[in-house]
């Protein structure tokens, strides 16, 4: 099958991946996400893709609302700052609760300033892994596109989002700051109820909240996997397929196994020695960790002792 986007379909190569996302956000809607300016009391939901975004996003809108549950998409109720006016969304409508909440996969350079920050960060092999399955179906036709192939030929050049080791590093001075709130997703998986507990503290509720507990159970794998429709990103499927010379039929889930660590098992030895590389190159010297383990440790220590 040709890669030629006159017919619209998926891709079956990495360069016909690059040129279908090329057309995935128009040059006015990024620069109003860029442009755009936060309250003191926003939320801005601050991610690299695939490392819990949709899950931090319906733990935040949970802890706000009680539990709602009417909308047709998480993008709806928190909105991603970098399409939201390419899905004809309104960055300044009234939002359902306070706080006013968004999300990003912006750098810190890039990423709005003034609001608060809850960054969550993923080992970058289980995030790179997480991606590859939520592209196949949507972005390239399943089995025509290997995983060696996606991580050396597209994801390790960069996405609209950078690469993942220089936004982890543009984060990393921002877990000392008081108005940011630095998760690891794997200790979110491993202890929601505290997760929770600990998002809810920050976003100023009181510690027994009616809405710590709502909001946990609907956080967890098996409601987000019970109401998957509302946690799939059809909102911005419906409205960017056409623009990337992708078929309507495409589908994905951000809901899979609710698991970590298993990414590894899926990669070929080859990008895990070039992921190791990246990490010790640029990550290491940043932050003084050799691995994402080591990093991880030292973000669960600093929550201890706070």
């Amino acid at each position: 099958m040709s890669d030629s986007a006159v017919t619209p379909h998926r891709a079956t190569t990495v360069e016909g991946i690059r040129r279908r996302m090329a057309g995935f956000a128009t040059r006015e809607g990024v620069r109003r996400g860029l442009d755009f300016s936060l309250r003191p009391s926003d939320i801005l939901i601050a991610t690299y893709p695939k490392a819990g975004t949709t899950l931090m996003q319906q733990i935040v809108h949970g802890l706000r609302t009680g539990g709602d549950m009417d909308f047709d998409e998480i993008t709806e109720v928190v909105p991603w700052l970098e399409v939201a006016h390419d899905i004809g969304l309104d960055l300044d409508a009234h939002q359902r609760a306070e706080p006013r909440a968004f999300k990003t996969h912006l750098s810190r350079e890039l990423a709005p300033k003034g609001g608060r920050n809850i960054f969550v960060v993923r080992d970058p092999v289980d995030s790179l892994v997480s991606f590859f399955h939520f592209f196949s179906g949507w972005v390239f036709e399943p089995g025509t596109v290997s995983i060696r192939d996606f991580a050396l030929d597209f994801i390790f050049h960069g996405t609209r989002s950078g690469r993942y080791w220089e936004h982890l590093v543009s984060w990393w001075p921002e877990r000392l700051d008081p108005e940011t709130l630095w998760l690891c997703f794997e200790d979110i998986v491993a202890d929601l109820p505290a997760a929770t507990a600990r998002v809810a503290a920050f976003l100023k509720l009181d510690p027994e909240h009616p809405n710590i507990e709502i909001a946990t159970r609907q956080a967890s794998i098996g409601f987000m996997r019970e109401h998957s429709s509302k946690f799939d990103d059809h909102l911005v499927r419906n409205a960017r397929n056409a623009p990337c010379g992708l078929p309507a039929s495409g589908t994905t889930t951000k809901v899979r196994k609710g698991k970590s660590g298993e990414g590894s098992r899926e990669v070929p030895r080859e990008v895990l020695e070039v992921w190791d590389r990246e990490w010790q190159r640029i990550v290491k010297p940043a932050t003084g960790h050799s691995s994402y383990e080591e990093l991880r440790g030292t973000v669960a220590f600093a929550k201890e002792r706070g």
